[in-house]
């Protein structure tokens, strides 16, 4: 969510910044949503995002403009390929029931962040209409 907090001041696109106020909206109700899950079964929860992204993120703090936009939405369209690979595996094998039904009740609001991620990539690094089929 810091990602999306910095696309709010430095996008230069009012879709990248529509977009990235969707992810905030959106992923604090499923952080909420999964805190309390792993709150109520004593699960441990990541205290903060890993080495990758937080260097992701520093780069990200260093830009502004149309190169904020493509490298922000780059980012944006890879980590929700991860998180629908994730969150299928989770919602087809979890072990634990309840969050095997989060995963699958989550899942088509991720789909749906991937499909505007990819668009969104698409017309701000200038590779398609925006309007082309995902594979």
């Amino acid at each position: 969510m810091d990602a999306a907090n910095l696309a709010l001041k430095q996008a230069s696109s009012p879709d990248v910044r529509k977009f990235a106020q969707q992810m905030l909206n959106d992923h604090t109700k499923a952080n909420k949503e999964l805190i309390k899950l792993a709150n109520d079964k004593r699960l441990p929860l990541a205290p903060s995002a890993d080495a990758m992204h937080q260097a992701e993120l520093r780069k990200l703090a260093g830009m502004t403009g149309a190169a904020f936009d493509k490298a922000y939405m780059a980012g944006q369209v890879r980590d929700h390929v991860e998180a629908v690979s994730l969150f299928e595996s989770e919602a087809r094998n979890g072990m634990d029931a309840d969050l095997k039904g989060w995963a699958a009740k989550t899942l088509p609001t991720l789909r749906e962040h991937l499909k505007m991620a990819q668009e969104i990539n698409n017309r701000v690094s200038g590779t398609g209409t925006g309007t082309e089929k995902r594979p």
